[in-house]
């Protein structure tokens, strides 16, 4: 059972470690590359997935509502713990709900479930990343125009996607090739960016991080545990969503926090330590699913 374990979340660690590693060494400025992925090589893997022939939107229908109540319920058990600590529900609270389920959740899934596992992580990230362009961004700025949700080519992708698979519209084989092939660039991007971003880290509130880390990870096995009861879904869903409950805040916590000038050093703490104590609470939720 360890080896597996090992064997699952090393591949992901070394590479954000050669990240890290590298973002020490040359400092190189990531921006152009980060914006690369979600403009062109995250929506490509997405389309790709939910286009193919393999997927089906009622199979995955449950999951996603999963996803949306464990996001959704990691944020009402996280408003009381921020007004205990006297902190602006707006730093605490988003990170503990919106996690990485990108950089890690879907690189995770592959490891952990085998390459017929991404079509429902890719829903699993869907979910969370569209509540977060609208939920998230309307909760640090009310006049923030959610409207323009569609807009994101992450986003974009996935409507154009799930209309094809919806009308069961076929994509030129050699096409949707060329999109997956394009989409596979994502993945390793997607874990080498987040360990030069380690580089850049904010560390100053290390105590606040490591609340966030043990709430955010708590909080979402609570929830993601009983939902494996009451929800129908599939033993391989209900292992992934016991996984996507543990995962840590995602890094675009930070940048939204940034954008709407809400304490993004503290946000950059909660985002960084959080993302370091995943390495306890990942392997904690693979062993529970592995086990069984």
């Amino acid at each position: 059972m360890f080896a597996r374990i090992v064997s699952i979340i090393f591949p992901i660690f070394a590479i954000v470690a050669l990240g890290y590693l590298y973002g020490r060494y040359k400092r190189p400025d990531m921006r152009f590359a980060n914006q690369l992925n979600m403009d062109v090589f995250v929506p490509a893997l997405v389309f790709s997935a939910m286009a193919s022939k393999s997927f089906d939107l009622h199979a995955y229908g449950m999951l996603a509502v999963g996803a949306v109540v464990i996001v959704l319920g990691s944020g009402l058990l996280a408003y009381p713990v921020a007004r205990w600590l006297r902190i602006d529900p707006k730093v605490f609270v988003p990170p503990m709900m919106f996690t990485n389920s990108g950089n890690m959740g879907l690189p995770l899934a592959v490891l952990a479930f085998g390459e017929q596992a991404l079509p429902a992580a890719v829903m699993l990230f869907m979910a969370e990343n569209t509540l977060h362009y609208a939920l998230g961004t309307w909760a640090l700025d009310k006049q923030a125009k959610v409207t323009r949700l569609w807009r994101e080519p992450v986003i974009f992708a996935a409507i154009v996607g799930l209309l094809f698979s919806v009308l069961q519209m076929e994509v030129w084989p050699p096409l949707l090739y060329a999109i997956k092939m394009t989409g596979d660039i994502s993945i390793p991007l997607l874990l080498f960016s987040l360990g030069v971003r380690l580089t850049q880290s904010d560390f100053s509130d290390f105590r606040l991080g490591v609340i966030g880390g043990v709430v955010c990870a708590v909080s979402g096995l609570l929830l993601a545990w009983p939902l494996t009861y009451l929800l129908p879904l599939s033993p391989e869903h209900k292992a992934m969503l016991i996984v996507f409950g543990s995962l840590p805040p995602a890094v675009l916590n930070y940048v939204f926090s940034e954008k709407y000038q809400v304490e993004p050093h503290r946000v950059a703490s909660l985002v960084m330590v959080g993302n370091l104590m995943s390495l306890v609470f990942i392997p904690l939720a693979l062993f529970l699913v592995l086990k069984q």
